[in-house]
């Protein structure tokens, strides 16, 4: 008889993001033609769920509630590609401004940074693989 194998106490796995946004169809433009992720729902103008091109990991835009202001200081979305330049075209074709271009940081990780229409701090970068090691 085969066993069923429970996770462990604790254990958990970041997947999703939820990002609040003043206008969920200019975000949805910016998240879908400047960075490549795929819509899977639309509900429309209120929420927009998208998935990375690669993996399982997935975002949703969700419109503020009136009154409510969008205040994301201390909170950045990071999207690792291994075509760091390419990727950062890509936002300068969709017509958004890089506001860092690519930088090598002395971890060793290169980063380029740019923000959504609602301010939120976007880093596109690249580790070299060494995003689940050790830095030094």
């Amino acid at each position: 008889m085969a066993t069923t194998r429970k996770p462990s106490a604790g254990t958990v796995t970041l997947n999703h993001a939820m990002i609040y946004s003043a206008d969920v169809g200019v975000s949805l433009r910016f998240y879908t033609e400047a960075l490549g992720l795929k819509p899977l729902d639309l509900m429309m103008p209120y929420y927009a769920r998208l998935k990375s091109p690669k993996g399982n990991s997935t975002i949703a835009l969700h419109k503020l509630e009136p009154g409510d202001d969008v205040s994301s200081k201390g909170v950045r979305l990071y999207f690792e590609t291994p075509q760091l330049a390419a990727a950062v075209k890509r936002v300068e074709e969709a017509g958004y401004r890089v506001k860092a271009p690519v930088r090598k940081m002395p971890w060793g990780w290169s980063h380029a940074y740019v923000d959504d229409p609602d301010g939120h701090e976007v880093s596109l970068y690249w580790s070299g693989g060494k995003r689940l090691k050790k830095a030094n």
